[in-house]
């Protein structure tokens, strides 16, 4: 599955524009975890400057199928020539400065991206495994990019710091599509008659029936009595109503329900109700 979640664009795109660029990067491993990370989210972009070892096995190993990110990669000697024809520079900083330097949290560094992509070129840089941008490096950037993760334990990995930022670009790019182009990934789908669950939500009459079977089923195996109910019957339908069941988990149930009084040798008691004959119908297409 390493396929774009959305169709190919044109060449000079949002996602061309930015630039993911690695300084001194000591493991190459880490190199191929971000070309992985970079496709993903969509983006291919990688520049690296003066890496310690590239290209080599590990990289491509960790790349795990984005061995074309890989493959177009810049590999630059300098930060200057990484960033030439950059109309926008932002650099990951975990560290505060004596001298206070703009700063954004990663959704508002994607949008400042976005907003400067189609003027040209926006890298996002990031450091060393071990030590980050230098302050010559990070005063080289427009912005910093602050990635507000544990204060306690604060250092990302590479790969994960890159991916945290190309998944905020990615996001910003879906809900900047027109006409409801990038809805169908942003939607959540939880329940039945959400677009995309595969089969219709149940109707009340049906959960009404399925309500009815229980407490027969319940009153047969002698868990549930009608003359000191209690609560029972109140929480068990708190409780499915809950999870908003749709029709196919309305015939498993009652499927159930059936194998169960079959089982006590109660299916024909004289105390089954109309909702127990009713899933007669539905014992063999519950599943």
């Amino acid at each position: 599955m390493h396929k774009s979640a959305l169709p190919q664009e044109g060449t000079e795109t949002f996602q061309d524009q930015i630039r993911i660029v690695l300084v001194e990067t000591s493991h190459s491993g880490n190199i191929g975890a971000v070309a992985r990370a970079m496709k993903n989210m969509g983006l291919g972009n990688l520049w690296l400057v003066n890496p310690s070892s590239f290209p080599d096995e590990a990289s491509y190993a960790r790349a795990a199928g984005a061995s074309d990110v890989l493959d177009s990669a810049h590999v630059v000697s300098s930060l200057d020539e990484a960033l030439a024809d950059c109309v926008l520079v932002m650099g990951t900083s975990a560290r505060g400065r004596k001298v206070p330097w703009p700063v954004c949290a990663p959704p508002e560094a994607a949008a400042a991206a976005a907003e400067h992509a189609g003027s040209g070129p926006v890298a996002m840089v990031f450091g060393r495994e071990n030590h980050g941008l230098s302050n010559d490096e990070l005063q080289r950037c427009h912005y910093h990019i602050h990635i507000p993760s544990n204060p306690d334990y604060s250092s990302l990995n590479l790969a994960m710091a890159v991916q945290v930022m190309c998944y905020e670009l990615r996001m910003y790019y879906l809900r900047s599509l027109e006409g409801g182009e990038g809805s169908p990934y942003l939607k959540s789908m939880t329940r039945p008659g959400d677009e995309g669950w595969d089969v219709p939500p149940a109707k009340v009459h049906d959960v009404e029936g399925f309500f009815g079977h229980l407490e027969q089923v319940l009153i047969d195996v002698d868990f549930h009595r009608r003359e000191n109910p209690r609560q029972l019957m109140t929480r068990l339908r708190r409780l499915f109503q809950r999870a908003r069941l749709d029709q196919m988990e309305i015939n498993i149930l009652r499927g159930i329900l059936t194998a169960v009084q079959k089982a006590a040798g109660t299916r024909n008691n004289s105390k089954s109700t109309e909702a127990d004959t009713a899933a007669t119908e539905q014992d063999n297409g519950h599943v």
